[in-house]
């Protein structure tokens, strides 16, 4: 008997290939997904799921190295963003058409901001693609989406874990996945690690010794500030509205050694989200054994 699962999936950049593993995990282990709701990268991958096209968008996804990633990045010389956009949307549409929602086979969800107000957009309805493609548009780097009077960015300012979003039928698991939880003091320590390793091996020992130094005693940087900033701001968020919806199951995936722009990584990132499933659904199941022996002896009973 299959277990349904109303499933919520995070934003966070390319760290959310970590989905396509958490997916295939439900899928292996008998789970049905019949709803589910995505913010920027969550809403990505979670409608490719819903198009019934994710395993040939992974297959493609698996072939992109710098240099192809490079030539899907149609840069842009306006003030407001770097990247338009365009390509990379045109090169999924070729692998998934472009469809309504509604008539997707199983509802689908996803949310973005208007920024103009700073309410937040949910898409139920309409283009599949223009509510991914404003639902991933990070703010100062993609360029918007202007629908009417808004101007449409990335979900994750106001709900970048959409569980209260999710259309979610009576007796489905909602299983939330957020790849968007830090460990900063880790992540600080390894790149650090990495940018050592880069300047002892490019430099001769006495000046790298001195410009590691001077790069410590630097710390905080304007830049780093700001982005750590944001990651914090949208760290709490996510955990409101993890107190607030109550998920069955969340899939929590730390991932300091992966970027928001790491999409040449597929493989291995999509294998933590797999294990990281894997681990959450056992923990769940063991604590529920009871009720799964119930369920099963009745099944085999009908």
């Amino acid at each position: 008997m299959k277990k349904n699962v109303a499933l919520v999936l995070s934003s966070g950049g390319a760290r959310g290939l970590a989905h396509i593993g958490a997916i295939e995990e439900l899928e292996q282990r008998s789970f049905c997904i019949t709803s589910i709701s995505g913010c920027s990268m969550g809403a990505l991958i979670g409608g490719m799921y819903a198009a019934g096209k994710l395993k040939e968008v992974k297959d493609w996804m698996l072939k992109l190295d710098k240099k192809k990633m490079f030539s899907l990045t149609d840069f842009s010389f306006s003030l407001n963003h770097v990247v338009k956009g365009t390509k990379v949307m045109d090169a999924l549409k070729e692998i998934v058409p472009d469809v309504n929602i509604e008539d997707l086979p199983i509802p689908y969800t996803a949310v973005a901001t208007d920024w103009n107000s700073g309410q937040e957009i949910i898409f139920r309805s309409g283009s599949l693609y223009e509510a991914i493609r404003a639902s991933i548009s990070i703010p100062l780097f993609l360029d918007p989406v202007r629908k009417g009077e808004m101007l449409l960015v990335d979900g994750g300012l106001v709900n970048a874990l959409p569980l209260n979003r999710i259309a979610r039928k009576k007796g489905d698991i909602l299983v939330g996945v957020n790849v968007s939880t830090h460990n900063y003091k880790e992540e600080q320590s390894f790149f650090e690690m990495i940018e050592r390793k880069k300047i002892k091996k490019s430099l001769p020992p006495f000046i790298s010794e001195r410009l590691i130094t001077f790069q410590e005693g630097l710390g905080l940087n304007y830049l780093t500030l700001l982005s750590r900033t944001i990651s914090i701001m949208l760290e709490q968020n996510t955990r409101q509205q993890i107190l607030i919806s109550k998920p069955d199951i969340i899939v929590q995936v730390p991932m300091c050694r992966y970027g928001i722009f790491d999409f040449d990584k597929t493989a291995q990132i999509s294998l933590i989200g797999m294990n990281k499933m894997r681990e959450a659904l056992t923990e769940y199941e063991q604590s529920h054994s009871s009720i799964w022996n119930k369920i099963k002896f009745l099944s085999n009973r009908l």
